[in-house]
């Protein structure tokens, strides 16, 4: 998957893409209307970061390319690409359960602090994406 040169922009399947991991600077994207919401992404190597009506939705560290982002009321699912590992931090409902599921693997059940932060490490090799589903128990 390349990133998205556009920073963010929305599918035809009704879901977002965002993020370019091979800028070098910080650049952002603000205003962008989706769905009745405002969005604003900020990405470069670093990071990459993702706001919905000035609220926190997706960030990683070091920065990342994500695809199909779909948020619903059980959970969120997208898929994400990074030069190299990646951390990426998700707001869900907070103090609650969710199985994590990595390329159709789970990888165990989770819960958010009370903020609704859950964060989630994987391991990529450089260009490579994992497909990633998280779901409200």
């Amino acid at each position: 998957m390349a990133a998205v040169k556009e920073l963010l922009r929305s599918e035809e399947d009704g879901t977002l893409s965002f993020g370019d991991y091979t800028l070098q600077s910080k650049t952002k994207l603000d205003n962008f209307e989706f769905e009745g919401d405002i969005y604003k992404v900020k990405t470069f190597s670093e990071i990459t970061k993702l706001e919905k009506n000035g609220m926190f939705v997706y960030e990683s560290v070091p920065g990342s390319s994500v695809e199909r982002f779909k948020e619903t009321d059980t959970g969120v699912m997208f898929e994400v690409t990074a030069p190299e590992d990646v951390q990426f931090t998700l707001e869900l409902e907070p103090e609650s359960e969710y199985e994590v599921w990595i390329n159709d693997k789970s990888s165990g059940k989770m819960r958010t602090n009370l903020s609704g932060k859950l964060s989630v490490s994987i391991e990529l090799s450089a260009e490579e994406s994992a497909q990633i589903k998280v779901v409200k128990c």
